[in-house]
Parts: structure tokens; C-alpha cells; sequence
């Protein structure tokens, strides 16, 4: 009985974490992409600051939107495309929000 709960208990298990990962990644923005046995993939990191530059290019403001848009930018490892809107590509980026509740990311 022992061996048969056990085969059905450690896929359950593995499964459970790799989603609690995931979900701590949308929720907080990890920078980074862990793969399901935990490992750091760097190599998929984004240039924020080219992406920024892009961004911000047409800001009326060059210097707060880099900055917000670099915080931003190493929480979720994406940038949306364009120079304003579509946030619903990037819901980490969406969902960034300052302390007074507004919209955090340019």
C-alpha cells in the first residue's frame, strides 16, 4: 500500500510545485525563467534598456518613464511593443502598481 500511495502522491507533488513556481513568477515578476526542475535560465533575460528606449521613446517625461519602465522591465522580463497600450501582453507589467494604486509601468 505504501509503494502504490507513494506513485500517486510524488507526480501530484511535482506537478503542484512546478505550478506554485509558475504562479509565483506571474504574481511577483521574477525576473527570470525557472525551468521545471528549478534551474535559472538566464540566456532568456530581456535588454531593458533598449526595450525602455523603445518605449519611452516618445514620452513626454524621458527620465521617469526609463526608470519606471527599467524597474518594470527586471520584475517581468518583458517589455509590451509600442510606445503605449498594449499592457494585456504583458500581464506582469499590467498588473505593477504603485503605492497609491495606480499603474506603475509606462
Amino acid at each position: 500500500m505504501g509503494i502504490g500511495l507513494s506513485r500517486i502522491l510524488l507526480p501530484f507533488l511535482a506537478l503542484f510545485l512546478f505550478a506554485f513556481i509558475a504562479q509565483l513568477q506571474s504574481t511577483y515578476g521574477v525576473p527570470y525563467q525557472v525551468d521545471a526542475t528549478g534551474n535559472v535560465n538566464e540566456s532568456e533575460l530581456i535588454d531593458c534598456a533598449s526595450e525602455c528606449a523603445r518605449r519611452c521613446s516618445k514620452a513626454s517625461r524621458q527620465n521617469l518613464c526609463h526608470r519606471a519602465c527599467g524597474t518594470c522591465c527586471k520584475r517581468c522580463n518583458c517589455v509590451p511593443p509600442g510606445t503605449s497600450g498594449n499592457q494585456d501582453l504583458c500581464p506582469c507589467w499590467a498588473a505593477q502598481t504603485t503605492h497609491g494604486g495606480r499603474k506603475k509601468c509606462p
